[in-house]
Formats: structure tokens, C-alpha cells, sequence
């Protein structure tokens, strides 16, 4: 079956660089170097992945990025400028699921896109949660809570599930970010995880509870889940 990316980027040489070094028999490529072609791409094939830049001349790939977010949950991965944090927080905080900073090796860009596409393939475990106003249904990736449909990230999402898999466990810092990003590669930045949860507790909120995602300082969080 063939898999196809979505490669947004408006230098056309690395655009191109990226393209050959991703190059596979069951990969195609839609090539964008503006905003305009990326939208009009996504509505025309709807791609697998997206390799997002954050800078068009036609402007931002972070807003290309939220429209996104709205109604797919396809790996978005981001391409961001050299020493430019704030991107990266903000791309983390839209929904991408990883980013790469400027400049990069194609190897290293190559083990990341190889890394999120065997996180798809992977087969999903049955697993259904209830309890205080929440339901979770991570075969049919439906969430809810207080009978609101829930419109969470990918990494949202791993977050979600490894919380609740281990419910009143402490999880450290370092497995939660190891399984939701990198699977064995460098952490990708300190500030991502705490951003991540930051934006699942909000969706989370159900008036008159606390949040069931408890800090525990200088080691992680629990997943601890009481009504009222």
C-alpha cells in the first residue's frame, strides 16, 4: 500500500533533498512551496504525513498547522529555524507531533519520519476507560469529557493513554517523553512534555472536578481520577 507525504517547504532545493532522502517504492510525494499549494494538496490527496515549514512567503505554516488540527490528527511534523525555541514550544503547542531545527542531516530527518510511520503501522491494543465523567476509547480514538467530544493531538493522545494504562502510578518525566516522541532517540526538548500536558488538562476541565493529571514535583505525573 502506498503511503504518501506531504513535503511543505519553500526551499525548493531542500525540498527536493528531503524528497530523495525519504525516497521508497511505496512513498509518494506532493510537493508544496507555498501555503496555497499545501492547502490545496491536503484538500485534493489528504496525505499520511506532512513535513511542515514554519516560514512561507504567503505566510505562516503554524496557521496551516491549526486548520489541521481542527479535523485531522495525520503526523505533522515540523521544520523549524536554527535557535529559534519559541517555534518549537509553538509548533509542540499546535498539535505537531516533533519538529527538526535548521540545519539538519537527511539521515537524522530520515529516522524521525521512519520512527512516526511504524508508530502508525503499530497494531492498537483494545483499551476503554470510564469513570467521573470521562470515557476514552482508544481503539476508535473517541474522547470525552462530561459528554463533550474531545479533539486531542497525537501526542495528546499517547499522553492520554500511558496516564491512564498506569492510572495511580507515577510516570517520570523521562518514560513519558521517551514513548511519546522519540522511542529511544534524544529528547526532543525539555519544554515539550510540560506544554503537552498543560494542553490535556485544559480539554480535560469538567466543572466542579480537579484535574484527574496530578504533578508530582521533581519526578512526573499520575493519572489519579475522583469525582467531585
Amino acid at each position: 500500500m502506498n503511503y504518501r507525504i506531504l513535503v511543505a517547504e519553500d526551499d525548493r532545493g531542500l525540498n527536493q533533498g528531503i524528497r530523495l532522502a525519504l525516497q521508497k517504492e511505496e512513498i509518494l510525494f506532493d510537493t508544496a512551496y507555498t501555503l496555497a499549494d499545501a492547502r490545496a494538496i491536503w484538500q485534493q490527496n489528504r496525505p499520511d504525513m506532512v513535513l511542515l515549514d514554519v516560514n512561507f512567503p504567503d505566510g505562516s505554516g503554524f496557521d496551516f498547522l491549526r486548520e489541521l488540527r481542527r479535523t485531522s490528527d495525520i503526523p505533522i511534523l515540523m521544520i523549524t529555524a536554527n535557535d529559534m525555541e519559541s517555534d518549537e514550544v509553538t509548533g509542540l503547542t499546535l498539535g505537531a507531533d516533533d519538529y527538526i531545527t535548521k540545519p539538519f542531516s537527511l539521515m537524522a530527518l530520515r529516522a524521525r519520519v521512519e520512527n512516526i510511520r511504524k508508530r502508525q503501522e503499530r497494531p492498537r491494543k483494545q483499551i476503554y476507560y470510564e469513570e467521573a465523567g470521562y470515557r476514552f476509547d482508544f481503539e476508535r480514538l473517541e474522547f470525552y469529557a462530561g459528554g463533550q467530544l474531545l479533539h486531542l493531538s497525537a501526542p495528546e493522545q499517547k499522553l492520554l493513554k500511558l496516564l491512564v494504562v498506569h492510572s495511580g502510578q507515577t510516570l517520570t518525566r523521562e518514560l513519558l517523553a521517551d514513548h511519546i516522541w522519540t522511542d529511544g532517540m534524544e529528547y526532543v526538548d525539555e519544554n515539550a512534555l510540560s506544554v503537552t500536558v498543560s494542553r490535556l488538562r485544559r480539554k480535560l476541565e469538567i466543572k466542579g472536578q480537579s484535574s484527574p493529571i496530578h504533578t508530582i514535583y521533581g519526578i512526573g505525573y499520575a493519572w489519579t481520577c475522583t469525582e467531585g
